[in-house]
């Protein structure tokens, strides 16, 4: 299974519809819990997830919204019993507040600490891009590699069945017959969450051949002058920004307060994709949404950098 599972959606102060940060993106059998803002306890179980299964903490950065609900989320763990490890990312500079937040939390749960100061990967497939906000902050990226998809035709006439097509997947090659002669290539699955930020080159690679791009839009493109100000993005640089980079799914969250109806920032977002003669698709996500990952693409997707 790969969804997206979207906890809460409000930025710097829940509302009575919508709660603080909070984003689940199940990978196979992984759990990847990005900015537990307070709450997300809660929220995973209005969402039916347990605890458990969550198997990675990212951090984007150490604003409350996007990380005061982590002692809650690990105590829970330890109270239902979690017996694998889990993996906590964050910015090196929020140290002191991580180990706080942490330290509140029960005791017995096998968590291992990951500071990053710079873009690069920080996990098998996983990679941090520096953004810019009021504090250090990173969005993350998660993708798997490139691979190709068998033809059946191609299989029968090539006269490969049954346990020679998982030979031929894993050598390479089954006597003359290789790889590329019975398949074409298929490109891996990338997500990328862009949080707290104003435009910036960090966003703008991280976009870039996403499947899924989930972004903050924290104010409508009339209130750009508050997006400059406090180093946020507007509806329609959300949609800029999706456009550029080739994503096929845009979702919004992170939306301020003054927003009773988000559909308006979806139809802003949606208008900047369309004027920028791309196809993605837009939601606006509300607390506990689910969105599933496009179909892989056909072939690997051509890199804007």
């Amino acid at each position: 299974m790969r969804e997206l599972v979207v906890l809460g959606t409000s930025s710097q102060v829940p509302t009575r519809t919508r709660n603080h940060n909070g984003y689940l993106l199940r990978w196979d059998g992984a759990g990847v819990l990005v900015d537990p803002g307070e709450g997300t306890q809660r929220q995973l179980i209005h969402a039916g997830v347990a605890a458990s299964a969550v198997t990675r903490i990212c951090l984007t950065h150490v604003h409350g919204d996007h990380c005061y609900g982590l002692p809650g989320v690990l105590s829970r763990m330890v109270l239902d019993g979690v017996e694998h490890p889990v993996d906590l990312h964050y910015p090196a500079s929020g140290e002191d507040v991580v180990r706080a937040l942490v330290g509140l939390a029960s005791p017995g749960l096998d968590l291992r600490l990951h500071p990053h100061g710079a873009s690069g990967p920080v996990a098998d497939g996983l990679e941090v891009v520096a953004l810019r906000h009021r504090v250090e902050t990173y969005g993350y990226r998660l993708s798997e590699p490139d691979g190709r998809t068998f033809l059946p035709e191609r299989l029968a006439a090539a006269g490969i069945s049954g346990p020679d097509v998982g030979r031929l997947a894993r050598d390479g090659h089954v006597g003359r017959v290789r790889m590329e002669d019975v398949s074409v290539p298929r490109a891996g699955q990338r997500v990328a969450v862009v949080m707290d930020t104003a435009v910036c080159d960090g966003a703008t690679e991280l976009a870039d051949g996403a499947d899924l791009l989930l972004t903050e839009c924290t104010y409508a493109d009339e209130d750009a002058d508050l997006a400059a100000e406090h180093l946020h993005l507007t509806a329609g640089q959300a949609g800029v920004l999706a456009a550029a980079g080739g994503a096929r799914t845009l979702v919004l969250a992170h939306y301020s307060s003054r927003y009773p109806d988000v559909e308006p920032l979806r139809a802003q977002a949606e208008s900047a994709v369309r004027a920028a003669g791309a196809t993605t698709t837009v939601h606006a996500a509300l607390d506990g949404d689910r969105f599933a990952l496009p179909a892989r693409r056909g072939t690997p997707a051509p890199s804007a950098r």
